[in-house]
C-alpha cells in the first residue's frame, strides 16, 4: 500500500518554512481599539507570497483596517549541521 507524504511535509521539502504573522488591526466599530489576529502557514521567505495573498484578501474583503504586521519564519527541515570533535570519549 503506497502512501503519499502530507502536504505540509511536501511544502517543507520544497523550501517552505513555517511562517507566523501577528496582525494588529483596527476594530471596524471602534477604530481607536486594536485587535490581534495570529496567522500561521507554510510560506517562502523572504518574499512571503502566501502571507501577501492573505493580506491582499484582508485589505479588499474585510472591514478592519490593518495597523501592523510582525512576521516570524523558521525552516523546520534543513540540512543537518555537524562538527568534528577531537578527543576520546570513554563509556563505562
Amino acid at each position: 500500500m503506497a502512501t503519499t507524504a502530507s502536504r505540509d511535509f511536501q511544502l517543507q521539502m520544497n523550501g517552505y518554512g513555517l511562517t507566523t504573522a501577528e496582525i494588529h488591526y483596527h476594530m471596524p466599530d471602534h477604530p481607536s481599539l486594536l485587535q490581534l489576529y495570529i496567522w500561521q502557514e507554510y510560506d517562502l521567505a523572504p518574499h512571503f507570497p502566501e502571507l501577501k495573498g492573505f493580506l491582499d484578501y484582508w485589505t479588499k474583503e474585510l472591514d478592519g483596517p490593518l495597523h501592523s504586521v510582525r512576521v516570524a519564519h523558521h525552516h523546520l527541515i534543513r540540512p543537518s549541521e555537524w562538527r568534528a570533535v577531537e578527543g576520546i570519549i570513554t563509556i563505562h
